[in-house]
């Protein structure tokens, strides 16, 4: 820490009292090119920074007030001594900005999420799943929600506050949608702390997970309402098979939907399988990894075991095909008229998950679910199969391509159930059962009539 300057005039509150009023401010230096002053008022004084630029030139700035006639907060009212830590925090503050802004443009909050989409964007198009140059949800989701002052606020001076009453303004919207939301920022803005690291405060890493950390767990009941007994999840399948040839879909439908369970895998890793990903032979689907996260992941696809009735429902969709080719295609319908479609004759990749949402309702009608039953609902039901089966949790996580840690947290009480009925199969009986003595009654002149007999 700097030395204190020692100034009788303006050491102490009583010292200050013999000073007249003055506009003009009394100056201790503090060395560095910078000085400390106090402008005496009609009622109490301030202080004052005062900092050489060069050339004759000063920034002064009045900091906070004396303890003239409060006592020192800390903050608002401060001691002389006080006063100079002060002084110097704001001239290290200013130094640094001025070392940021001779790099290059001031970042904003906005121009974060601007390349965070852009980025998505190119990356989802590179990898097939946006060939129409569509926009992501992303961009829909942080455009929507990030109000104009945050997004104008540069990244250098943006505080954990900041973005704490940000995502408390979430608190109306859906948990998941208000954490998906949340995410994207968070996302956004580390991305542009990593690539303009030389240019933002060396704590900016912190006070976005400090700002955006999570103030409310989801319901505990939220997953458990979309884990389906088997029945059920067959009742889906069968009904997406129906809506296909209902809706001409071709088996497209059906086979999507009939992965999705089977695999428990995300849309997004499904939709990203090509017909080279199907190895009939040892009877595994070989699902790519997620593309959640920023580290470099140490494989790229996860082998997942399946039925035959998996491998025969998929076998017309890599007939003839070249192991590179998307596995999963579905057809194109294209406006003729108002309110009036046609079926183009080609068929192209799945895009998002949202191009199954709109269809789902009809599948959770057509099997008689709640109307509340969501997509996720195959692969919340997949993790909780393989617990039930005894896999260990490690292997769950690994076959879902997510974290035991998640596992625990969100399926803790079937993990509990499925090491119950594990243990309960290794149970024994550990003591002997005691003889039972049945008298045989007499027989004649058997002389022994009158014997027990054990058994």
């Amino acid at each position: 820490m700097a030395r204190h300057v020692r100034n009788p005039k303006l050491d102490s509150r009583t010292a200050r009292e013999k000073l007249k009023p003055s506009g003009k401010p009394l100056y201790a230096d503090l060395g560095n090119r910078l000085h400390l002053g106090y402008r005496k008022g009609k009622r109490g004084g301030s202080w004052v920074l005062r900092r050489y630029l060069g050339d004759e030139k000063y920034v002064v700035e009045t900091i906070a007030e004396a303890d003239d006639l409060a006592d020192a907060d800390g903050v608002n009212v401060l001691t002389y001594t006080q006063a100079q830590d002060a002084a110097r925090e704001r001239m290290k503050a200013g130094a640094e900005e001025a070392r940021i802004a001779s790099l290059g443009p001031i970042i904003t909050v906005r121009d974060a999420i601007e390349d965070y989409v852009r980025a998505r964007d190119e990356r989802d198009i590179r990898y097939g799943v946006n060939q129409k140059g569509r926009k992501g949800n992303a961009r829909g989701r942080l455009g929507k929600h990030v109000d104009e002052m945050l997004a104008a606020k540069p990244l250098a001076t943006l505080r954990s506050d900041d973005l704490a009453k940000w995502r408390d303004n979430l608190q109306d919207m859906a948990p998941g949608t208000a954490q998906r939301t949340s995410n994207d920022l968070k996302a956004a803005l580390n991305a542009a702390a990593k690539r303009a690291k030389a240019q933002l405060p060396s704590t900016i890493r912190d006070t976005i997970a400090d700002g955006l950390a999570k103030t409310r767990a989801e319901p505990a009941k939220a997953r458990e309402m979309q884990i389906l007994p088997d029945a059920d999840i067959r009742r889906l399948i069968a009904a997406a098979w129906d809506v296909d040839a209902s809706g001409g879909w071709e088996g497209d439908l059906g086979r999507i939907v009939l992965v999705l369970a089977a695999t428990g895998a995300r849309f997004s890793q499904v939709a990203r399988m090509t017909v080279g990903d199907v190895q009939a032979a040892q009877r595994r689907l070989m699902v790519p990894v997620s593309r959640k996260g920023g580290g470099v992941r140490q494989t790229t696809h996860i082998g997942v075991r399946v039925g035959d009735d998996v491998l025969a429902a998929l076998a017309p969709a890599i007939a003839g095909r070249k192991g590179h080719e998307p596995l999963f295609l579905r057809p194109r319908w294209r406006s003729v008229g108002v309110g009036r479609w046609e079926k183009a004759a080609d068929r192209r990749p799945w895009l998002a998950a949202s191009e199954l949402i709109f269809v789902w309702t009809a599948i959770v009608a057509k099997a008689g679910l709640a109307t509340g039953t969501i997509p996720y609902a195959l692969r919340h039901s997949s993790i909780v199969r393989g617990l039930r089966a005894g896999l260990p949790t490690r292997l769950v996580a690994a076959l879902h391509d997510t974290s035991s840690a998640m596992i625990e947290a969100h399926y803790a009480a079937f993990i509990v159930d499925a090491m119950d009925e594990l243990a309960a199969r290794a149970v024994v009986p550990l003591t002997t059962a005691p003889a039972t003595v049945i008298p045989i009654g007499r027989r004649g002149r058997d002389t022994h009539a009158d014997q027990p007999r054990i058994r």
